[in-house]
This record gives structure tokens, C-alpha cells and sequence, in this order.
């Protein structure tokens, strides 16, 4: 049997930031009063922090009551799979480049109507890779 060491590996922080950039679905966890929320997301990777559009609603009043956030995102192989999941403070821009909401619109699951621009500014990126090879025996 593998030992721990062979079947995970940390990624890097670059490495971890360039498969954020890979992917436009994640998952977003954030407080809502006493209860923790994960919900699906489309998003840009801009800089060093993770943008999305959203609609008045749930996830937006926890965002506003509680800025802390987690954001992840994954794939899984045949043999492989890896996981990254960064953590940071959303907040609601105000401004932004001209065309970067219609840029990230066009990414989303269905057309709907989300006019409000949300970024989380990262402060931790950590991730992990698995060799998901079973042993025969």
C-alpha cells in the first residue's frame, strides 16, 4: 500500500493560482446568520482575487453580513484529482473596467439578470493533488 507522501501532494501557490485560472465553475461557502451556505458560481480570476456576478438574494446578505468567504474548485481524473481552495474577504466592487461584467456574464450557467460584481480579495490559496491509482490488492 502507498503511504500518504506517494498519493498527496501540496500544491504551490502559483500552482494553486493557475488552476483557479483554468476553471470558470467553483463553489463559494459563506455565513449566513447561524448557518454555513455553499453555492455554485461562475468567475473570473482577476489578479490575485476571484470575481463573480450575483443577483440580490441569500447570497449576497451573507456576503454583506459576514465578508469572510471560502471559494473552491476541483477536478477529478481517471487516476488523478486535485482540489484548491482559497479563503479571503468578498466585498462588492464599485468599479470596474469597462466590459469586465458583460466579460464574466458570458461564463455563466444561465442568462439571468446578475448585475452585481463581487470580489474576493484572497489572502490564503492552498491546494492538494491525489494520485487516485487503486491498488490492485
Amino acid at each position: 500500500m502507498n503511504d500518504n507522501e506517494d498519493v498527496v501532494r501540496e500544491l504551490h501557490e502559483l500552482e494553486c493560482w493557475e488552476r483557479l485560472a483554468e476553471r470558470e465553475f467553483g463553489r463559494l461557502a459563506f455565513h449566513l446568520t447561524d448557518e454555513v451556505h455553499i453555492v455554485p458560481v461562475n468567475y473570473l480570476v482577476d489578479d490575485d482575487r476571484v470575481v463573480f456576478c450575483t443577483s440580490e438574494g441569500s447570497k449576497l446578505l451573507g456576503i454583506v453580513m459576514n465578508h469572510d468567504v471560502a471559494f473552491e474548485v476541483d477536478e477529478v481524473l481517471d487516476h488523478s484529482a486535485w482540489s484548491v481552495v482559497a479563503r479571503g474577504r468578498a466585498n462588492i466592487l464599485e468599479h470596474t473596467e469597462p466590459g469586465f461584467a458583460e466579460r464574466l456574464q458570458r461564463r455563466s450557467w444561465v442568462q439571468t439578470d446578475k448585475a452585481i460584481l463581487v470580489a474576493i480579495e484572497v489572502n490564503e490559496v492552498t491546494g492538494r493533488e491525489f494520485d487516485l491509482a487503486r491498488d490492485p490488492d
